[in-house]
């Protein structure tokens, strides 16, 4: 990603952050990425900041990661994540017994209407 792009981006992230009422230390807490990173981000100041830290800060000001992706010139997955990783992922607050409860009925519904939960076949979401 260029300076503009680096730049714009450091924007959208600290808007939302402001616009969410939370400081550098709460989405330091929440996301687990160092203030100072996020600092970094904010001003523009790295051009090219981990996929990894990207999607910790994108979950926890609530923005979809394929934006934030794009603005950083990183790859976009075409494919959305099976059931049960996207359910640990996105609740991970959630305690562990409530997950597999959820799963074991996702998986029982599923088989009643003859579904898999791994997503659709290649082509069959595409209509």
């Amino acid at each position: 990603m260029d300076e503009r792009q680096a730049k714009e981006l450091g924007r959208k992230l600290r808007e939302r952050r402001e616009t969410l009422g939370m400081s550098l230390r709460q989405l330091e807490e929440k996301s687990g990425v160092f203030n100072v990173t996020i600092m970094r981000i904010e001003r523009g100041d790295s051009t090219d900041p981990s996929a990894e830290k990207l999607a910790r800060l994108a979950e926890a000001l609530d923005l979809p990661l394929a934006d934030i992706y794009a603005m950083a010139d990183l790859a976009i997955p075409a494919d959305l994540p099976s059931f049960k990783p996207y359910l640990r992922t996105k609740y991970r607050g959630l305690p562990a017994a409530d997950i597999v409860a959820i799963e074991k009925y996702a998986a029982k519904l599923a088989k009643k209407h003859g579904i898999s939960l791994d997503g659709p076949a290649p082509g069959e979401d595409e209509r």
